[in-house]
């Protein structure tokens, strides 16, 4: 309740908020096409790949909240980026930043990931893992 109260006593805060969400869709391609072609040139590698497109699934369904799809990107983002806390190149300990944010935004969000979201990743994972 204290964030609509406050939401609704800054005048700048819903331009600022409308803008991030026209940001969000116009970089939703952008950020599609560095998740695939990550996913694809490390796929063996990245043990937490489940749930990497679990997230993917959910942030990117037209059915969930603005506020989950946010912290979702947001996470994936993370994990596309190539310049993070500790850089994937580094044998065993690379991905161990990215797989502790993505965790962290999962367990926030579980309770909108649906189980359509998760049986998409395994799909997914098992034609990534094929090819």
């Amino acid at each position: 309740m204290w964030f609509w109260q406050q939401a609704a006593t800054w005048p700048d805060f819903w331009p600022d908020f409308a803008a991030l969400t026209r940001r969000m869709a116009d970089d939703e391609a952008d950020l599609r096409r560095k998740l695939w072609r990550k996913l694809k040139r490390e796929v063996a590698t990245i043990p937490f790949l489940e749930d990497v497109l679990t997230a993917h699934y959910c942030a990117f369904d037209r059915h969930t909240p603005l506020h989950v799809k946010a912290v979702l990107v947001g996470a994936v983002v993370y994990f596309v980026a190539p310049d993070d806390l500790i850089p994937d190149s580094l044998p065993i300990i690379g991905y161990a930043d990215d797989a502790a944010v993505l965790g962290l935004a999962i367990k926030l969000m579980s309770s909108h990931i649906k189980p359509e979201h998760r049986e998409a990743a395994r799909r997914m994972v098992a034609r990534l893992r094929e090819a």
